[in-house]
């Protein structure tokens, strides 16, 4: 048994699709395939059962699954002490973001620690606040960044700087218009949500709870699955929203969304690591960079 069969076998695991497996790892869909079979016929075990074009994780499965998952850990925390040994000359840091900081924040940061570490290679998966420790509490992620709540104890916290969020929606939206005060005004809005895991939809939650609202009970006109769809549907006219200023920076200045003065609850923008594993010092070079300080969206930089 080798690492790289431990990979491939945990890559087809969590997603139960081969040829998906395939594109993540820059493999072939015939390389990850022979790799699982040898697994399969050296130890005679079936780890998936096939149904016609679907696979699926057998009870055999799901149990070498959580070993794997702690050798792969353990053979990432070896490499990240030697690359420490070796001064940072190589290695890989596999980081995990949610959408706002991973799109809007975390490129620029992987651009000046690349810069100056070359021989550390830098992975960053994106999903919502869940997604993101999910991989650091299974091991597949070192670092991650979020700007939602996490409570677990396998987890640590470090905030690292504020957040501004906007209410924002199309310059033509008639609730502009409506009259009445905060609360109904909320309270009248058809609103775009991001799915429910994610921070910004835990934000905007908390936004409508300060002003007395629940977010079940307020029209929903669509519930999406990114920061980008989100905006592009207010956008077209489908509704008000709570967004990182981040987000909607661009939209704001060219006038296709208008921003809706109200005080909002802040949140912050956190780092997470696991209170186990091997931080390396590549890691914790990668999070300095990350602390810079808050957001400057006029010049698109951090100020201390």
């Amino acid at each position: 048994m080798t690492l790289e069969q431990l990979r491939i076998f945990i890559a087809v695991a969590e997603r139960e699709h081969v040829t998906q497996a395939a594109h993540e790892l820059h493999l072939t869909q015939s390389a990850v395939s022979a790799a699982i079979t040898a697994l399969e016929s050296r130890y005679d075990i079936k780890l998936f059962d096939r149904i016609g074009r679907r696979i699926a994780l057998t009870d055999a499965g799901r149990t070498f699954l959580q070993e794997a998952r702690a050798i792969l850990i353990r053979a990432n925390d070896g490499e990240a002490v030697l690359s420490d040994l070796a001064d940072f000359r190589r290695g890989e840091l596999a980081i995990a973001a949610s959408q706002t900081i991973g799109t809007y924040w975390i490129p620029r940061v992987i651009q000046a620690f690349t810069a100056s570490y070359p021989g550390i290679r830098v992975t960053l998966e994106l999903g919502n606040t869940e997604f993101v420790a999910g991989r650091l509490c299974d091991g597949a992620a070192l670092i991650g960044f979020v700007e939602g709540p996490v409570d677990d104890p396998r987890l640590s916290v470090d905030r690292l700087f504020d957040d501004e969020l906007v209410l924002v929606t199309a310059p033509a939206d008639p609730w502009l218009a409506i009259g009445g005060d905060v609360a109904e005004r909320l309270n009248a809005a058809r609103w775009v949500l991001r799915e429910k895991g994610s921070g910004t939809r835990f934000a905007l939650e908390q936004a409508l709870a300060h002003y007395g609202l629940v977010a079940d009970d307020v029209e929903v006109a669509l519930e999406l699955p990114s920061n980008e769809t989100v905006r592009t549907a207010v956008e077209a006219g489908a509704g008000v929203t709570i967004l990182s200023r981040m987000v909607v920076e661009g939209a704001l200045a060219t006038g296709t969304l208008v921003h809706v003065p109200l005080a909002l609850p802040g949140r912050s923008f956190n780092g997470l690591r696991h209170r186990q594993r091997y931080f390396s010092q590549a890691a914790a070079a990668f999070v300095d960079l990350a602390r810079p300080g808050p957001f400057d969206s006029s010049s698109g930089r951090a100020t201390g």
